[in-house]
């Protein structure tokens, strides 16, 4: 695995250490194989890759049409975290579902992170099968609440 990286280069490394360090509790709190941050760029109707600790198979430069589905309708409408313990779970959602399990996560945990009257991205922690029982998402969800005002400051920032 490469070093984890941030949305565009230097101009932005302020950011990338906030997403770095959430990424290091995650990781230490109850693991993280793959972790990114997604930010929304409602206006031009896309889905930025913001950080990512993988960045040969998902770079920071990756960026998805926001889309309309059962997925968007919990997580950016509803502001409630999607929790897949199994790929058969999140594949409907997640087309790139075999590069995933490749990286050895069949679980996926999406946490919104909302300024205070939208959503504007997502934490999104993926890990093995099974990873992520409710004493995990509970912990993971407190530390991007704990981390809230500086993500919420950084994806605003690249948006």
């Amino acid at each position: 695995m490469s070093d984890p990286v941030a949305a565009r280069p230097t101009d932005w490394q302020q950011e990338a250490e906030i997403f770095r360090a959430l990424h290091r509790a995650a990781d230490a709190a109850c693991g993280a194989r793959l972790f990114t941050v997604t930010v929304l760029d409602r206006d031009a109707g896309l889905a930025r890759r913001a950080y990512t600790s993988h960045p040969e198979e998902y770079p920071v430069s990756g960026t998805k049409p926001m889309r309309s589905d059962a997925w968007t309708d919990q997580v950016i409408d509803g502001g409630k975290s999607f929790v897949a313990n199994t790929t058969a779970e999140f594949a409907p959602y997640f087309k790139d579902h075999p590069l995933i399990n490749a990286l050895g996560c069949q679980a996926a945990l999406n946490i919104p992170v909302s300024d205070g009257t939208r959503v504007i991205g997502t934490v999104n922690i993926l890990d093995r099968e099974g990873h992520f029982d409710e004493d995990r998402v509970a912990r993971l969800e407190g530390l991007v609440a704990e981390h809230r005002s500086q993500v919420v400051a950084a994806m605003k920032a690249i948006r």
